[in-house]
């Protein structure tokens, strides 16, 4: 299926309808390309570092032994740099696909006596599965870094009522994360909150409440209607 051009994988259609899907594959690769893109990093900075410190040492003073200096930093500090990396690099590449292969999303398009919700599952030892009800959502946003861009996915920000009045600086309730078509499911899931009768504040939308059609002031309906009884019974009383 494709919107406008792009490939949505899964089918808009499969979300809408309950089903549960996964992370794009693009996910994974940026997260391996953020590992080597840190690994590298840090090893920038250690050369930085060595060959400034060795220049303010030796060059910059005069004194002999700067190219010695470089060695130290080639035979120990690299070879030792890199056994260490592969010590957490190596298991986090293979093991973070496992990972994120037990994401599970679904966006609950159903009407009945259950409320639609955004139901997300995450982890391999402690897993949690939680369901956020459309009911107590009070803000959706579409996040897509330079990171994400590269790799055409962005992330579904959820925010609650309760969470974001009290723990609003730790970011929001729940994250759908590496989603390709993520701007479609977010316009999807403000259809669905608007559904609602119930006013939602969703950060795109305008809530203008509805005049009643009935208004009560001190009295009941029964005895405004009593009251005006009374006045044409003494207006005719006047009259004989």
């Amino acid at each position: 299926m494709s919107s406008e051009g792009k490939v949505i994988k899964p089918p808009i259609e499969d979300v809408e309808s309950g089903k549960v899907f996964k992370p794009s594959k693009a996910f994974r690769n940026k997260n391996w390309f953020l590992m080597i893109f840190a690994a590298v990093g840090i090893w920038l900075i250690f050369l930085t570092l060595m060959l400034g410190l060795g220049y303010l040492i030796f060059g910059f003073t005069g004194q002999p032994g700067y190219q010695g200096w470089i060695n130290v930093f080639w035979e120990i500090i690299n070879p030792w740099y890199w056994i260490i990396t592969a010590i957490w690099f190596i298991p986090a590449f293979i093991l973070y696909p496992i990972y994120i292969n037990a994401f599970e999303y679904s966006v609950i398009a159903k009407s009945g006596e259950t409320m639609p919700e955004i139901y997300v599952k995450k982890g391999l030892i402690n897993i949690t599965r939680k369901h956020v009800p459309f009911r107590t959502i009070t803000n959706i946003s579409s996040r897509a870094g330079p990171f994400d861009r590269l790799f055409k996915i962005g992330s579904i920000e959820v925010e609650t009522a309760g969470h974001s009045g009290a723990s609003s600086m730790g970011g929001p309730e729940e994250k759908l994360e590496g989603i390709v078509f993520y701007e479609e499911l977010r316009d999807f899931i403000l259809r669905e909150l608007r559904r609602f009768k119930d006013p939602y504040v969703t950060g795109t939308e305008v809530v203008i409440p509805e005049d009643e059609q009935v208004i009560r002031v001190g009295s009941s309906i029964e005895e405004e209607v009593l009251k005006v009884l009374q006045d044409i019974r003494d207006l005719l009383r006047d009259r004989s």
